[in-house]
Formats: C-alpha cells, structure tokens, sequence
C-alpha cells in the first residue's frame, strides 16, 4: 500500500490532535509547527477532515481545530480512505477473487496478494488514534511483547523420566 504525502500529512495532524484532545481548538499555526507540516498545505487538508465531519474548528481568537471523536473512535483506515482512497495494495478484494477463480495456473499467488491486502485493511480497522498518538503508544513493542509471551505459553519443557544413559 501507498500512503500520499497528504495522507502521511493528515495522519500527522490527526496524532497531534489526539494527543491534545480535550484541550480546546489548536490553530493550524501549532500544528503545523508541531508536525514541521507546510501550513498552506495543512489548511486543505483539514478543511478536507472537517468536510468528513472528523474534525470542527473554532473561530476566533481561541479558535482552532479539534477532534469532533474522540481518538478510541478514530481509525487509521477511515482517515487514509479519506485522504487516499482504498486501502487495497493490489485492486480491490472482489477483483483477486474473481482472478483465483478465474486462473488456475496463478491461483496461489493471487491468493498471497488477498491475503496480503486483506490483513493491511485489518491492522488500519483496528488502529485507532488512541492507539498511536496516546502516552506509551509504541504498537512495535506491544506486538513484540504479545507475540513473546504467545511463543513463551506454547513452549512446553521437557521432562524425562528415568536416567537417560541407559546401558544394556
């Protein structure tokens, strides 16, 4: 999958916002400093997320842009969507479907590419912005840690009974 430079700019400002959320309207001035995003660009770009009714502004002195969710509701596929339009890598599902029954000779790897874009969609559906923008969110180490420990419960020991040099 192909993320724009828009959309990694959209991500940008979303996580920003997430981590102020509940702290009042930020003027697209902050983020943009913040991010080190162009302000000009920064302004379609939220004005785009506002039209999606995934962010307000305020006007005025105090006035700003902000979270209209809050960031547990907000998911990396709807923002990305948005901004880049599907998530599927290689076309869309009911097009690889159509080729694995369509042609025998390339089936398999028509079925990698389904299932390749298949868990992309999945990890973005269950990405939030709490989940990238919150204090400690690192989903690297969390993943590594769970798939330690999964590896850790399915080793069983070994036990041995009895000496093990037996002469006869």
């Amino acid at each position: 999958m192909k993320i724009s430079q828009k959309g990694l700019y959209a991500l940008q400002a979303m996580m920003m916002l997430g981590r102020h959320y509940q702290q009042g309207a930020i003027k697209i001035r902050d983020i943009a400093y913040e991010e080190n995003l162009p302000e000009k660009f920064l302004e379609l770009i939220l004005l785009e997320l506002k039209n999606a009714r995934i962010v307000e502004s305020a006007r005025g002195a105090k006035g700003g842009y902000q979270l209209r969710r809050p960031p547990s509701e907000i998911r990396l596929s709807e923002v990305i969507r948005l901004i880049d339009g599907p998530l599927a890598p290689f076309g869309d599902a009911e097009q690889l479907r159509a080729l694995i029954d369509r042609d025998a000779e390339h089936r398999a790897l028509y079925q990698v590419f389904l299932d390749v874009r298949d868990a992309a969609a999945r990890i973005l559906e269950n990405t939030t912005l709490a989940d990238i923008s919150g204090p400690g969110a690192d989903i690297s180490k969390r993943g590594r840690r769970q798939r330690k420990k999964k590896q850790e419960a399915s080793v069983l020991p070994m036990v041995v009974h009895g000496n093990v040099n037996r002469e006869k």
